[in-house]
């Protein structure tokens, strides 16, 4: 089944008033009636335009076919979304030569009876819920971390008395729970697409994202830092001032450490019912030899501890 763009076959744009959709059906109307027009498909386009009509002109009808989306374009293969209500009874008189002659696109949209200008659904009124919406924030790690408040402003589409499109912005202060992690959505009941014939607001969805941190990279729950160290903290084994996400630890470095080596800092991470640990990886920093005092010290040590740390390369 086709999808039918009923806005484009009325050459109108999805946010017209309904003036503007009557001037466009009249338009089109006396030019393809066929009575007036003896072209081979003067007919078909008549009867096309009608169909449009019928549904934009009435904004509840309208409200409907608008909340199937816009995820569909002219001629493109169509199936109703799995919640969309169908079932519609309709009552009263049709559009005049067109009466009658609907797509299987409309009649799977609004059913089969009737047809006419008004309709109602199985329980005296058509009800569907609203779209749910989605939308993507970025907060702080700290504000998963402690959990916080955050306010946003989103443009919601809404339909007003005469059926027309209208883009209205939308404050919300959301909460930012505790070990939410990078890609987890906030559910916001009742804060998304207006509903139909009475039907309840959709939800709407917001995406969490980081902002990129300075120190810290989050992975699900764990928290990953680098921790710079001198070649005799790595050698020796030293402790160290670490920072984490709930103020600074002294953390033990084991002797003999090498760099790229993690050592945990159990539950550490981000909280939760399981918190996460934070995993320190290490950089061995080694100074310059940028005095003679400090090159003699590395000539004493290539000479005291000769090594390869290629042996494993075969080089």
């Amino acid at each position: 089944m086709e999808y039918k763009d009923y806005y484009k076959t009325l050459g109108v744009a999805r946010d017209a008033g309904q003036d503007e959709i009557k001037r466009a059906y009249r338009k089109l109307a006396r030019k393809y009636h066929p009575d007036v027009n003896k072209a081979a498909d003067a007919e078909k386009h008549f009867k096309e335009i009608g169909e449009a009509y019928e549904v934009l002109k009435d904004p509840e009808k309208r409200t409907a076919y608008d909340h199937i989306g816009t995820r569909w374009q002219e001629g493109q293969e169509f199936r109703p979304p799995p919640d969309w209500n169908a079932g519609f009874e309709f009552s009263g008189g049709g559009f005049g030569d067109a009466s009658g002659h609907y797509s299987d696109f409309f009649e799977e949209l609004f059913g089969r009876a009737g047809m006419g200008s008004s309709f109602h659904g199985r329980r005296g009124g058509m009800r569907a819920k609203g779209e749910d919406h989605h939308a993507k924030i970025m907060i702080n790690l700290e504000d998963s971390f402690t959990g916080a408040v955050q306010t946003i402003t989103l443009q919601l589409t809404e339909v007003d008395a005469t059926g027309r499109l209208v883009a209205l912005p939308h404050t919300l202060n959301v909460r930012i729970p505790k070990g939410i992690m990078a890609g987890q959505s906030i559910r916001l009941a009742r804060q998304g697409g207006q509903g139909m014939g009475g039907g309840p607001r959709g939800d709407l969805y917001i995406e969490v994202a980081f902002h990129p941190h300075p120190l810290f990279k989050p992975d699900k729950k764990d928290i990953y830092l680098e921790l710079p160290i001198t070649p005799w903290e790595a050698a020796l084994g030293a402790t160290v001032p670490v920072p984490t996400l709930d103020g600074r630890v002294e953390m033990k470095i084991p002797p003999g450490s090498q760099s790229g080596q993690k050592l945990r800092l159990k539950n550490r991470g981000l909280p939760g019912t399981t918190p996460g640990d934070q995993f320190v990886v290490l950089k061995v920093v080694v100074p310059r030899a940028d005095s003679e005092a400090a090159r003699e010290i590395y000539e004493k040590m290539a000479a005291v501890m000769p090594m390869n740390p290629r042996s494993a390369l075969g080089v």
